[in-house]
């Protein structure tokens, strides 16, 4: 009932994923990331304790294909399960159950990895993939949002759509970019609206955020308020209006 793409980028190490369906909130229970340690994502009839017990063991050393015997093992109920992965390294592992709804299959690649469950056909997982080795020269979250377009123009979810997310990590535990559509008519296309409004001040002001070797970030916000209003400007001059709906509210 989803498809999901997790991924590292080779240029920076950032992890991400993204995911839709014909499911309410989708972001709620797939996606499960931690920087410098990897992305899982749990679909299917999800097990939730795939993602917070795969990032640990991950952290403890386990390379990406161990997760899958230690998984299906204790869980009688795998063979209805699909989880993939990818580490802090770009190594994948991926498993479809042979009792999750058709089509059901994944593919991996280098640092990529696309699952996908109850879909149209396994030309949804191969166009999310190619799309997104297409554009390699995007930043990760638009990479993954074109992968994820592609996806759905191949068919999607078999029932329609419903939710999206998409998570991004750089180095820390906490997430760079967190973006949901929970029960919307066409949620990719909202998940671009929000990266849109999240690029407009909220991925400026991130830069400003403690993180482990910075525990007091950035407190003097004087150059990030510059850029801020600078792009502002830029976008009233060229007649865009904002991307948030909030924009004209008082």
């Amino acid at each position: 009932m989803t498809y999901s793409i997790v991924a590292r980028d080779p240029a920076t190490g950032h992890l991400g994923v993204a995911v839709a369906s014909r499911y309410f909130a989708v972001g709620g229970t797939v996606p499960y990331l931690r920087g410098r340690v990897g992305a899982i994502a749990t679909q299917a009839f999800v097990n939730p304790t795939y993602g917070p017990d795969g990032l640990r063991l991950l952290e403890a050393g386990a390379p990406p294909a161990a997760l899958i015997p230690i998984f299906t093992g204790r869980d009688d109920g795998h063979p209805n399960r699909q989880f993939h992965l990818i580490d802090a390294q770009g190594r994948g592992a991926a498993y479809t159950g042979d009792k999750c709804i058709d089509w059901a299959g994944h593919l991996l690649a280098d640092g990529v990895s696309v699952a996908g469950n109850m879909l149209e056909g396994p030309q949804v997982v191969a166009e999310t993939l190619r799309a997104y080795q297409a554009a390699m020269d995007k930043p990760l979250a638009e990479r993954l949002l074109i992968a994820m377009q592609a996806g759905e123009d191949a068919g999607g979810d078999k029932r329609g759509k419903q939710s999206a997310a998409l998570v991004v990590v750089r180095d820390q535990d906490y997430p760079w970019l967190s973006i949901r559509a929970d029960d919307d008519a066409d949620p990719l296309a909202e998940l671009r609206r929000l990266y849109a409004v999240a690029q407009e001040r909220a991925l400026h002001v991130a830069e400003t955020m403690a993180t482990r070797e910075n525990p007091h970030g950035l407190t003097d916000r004087t150059h990030i308020d510059a850029r801020i209003a600078e792009l502002e400007a830029a976008r009233i001059a060229t007649g865009h209006p904002s991307a948030s709906r909030m924009a004209n509210k008082v």
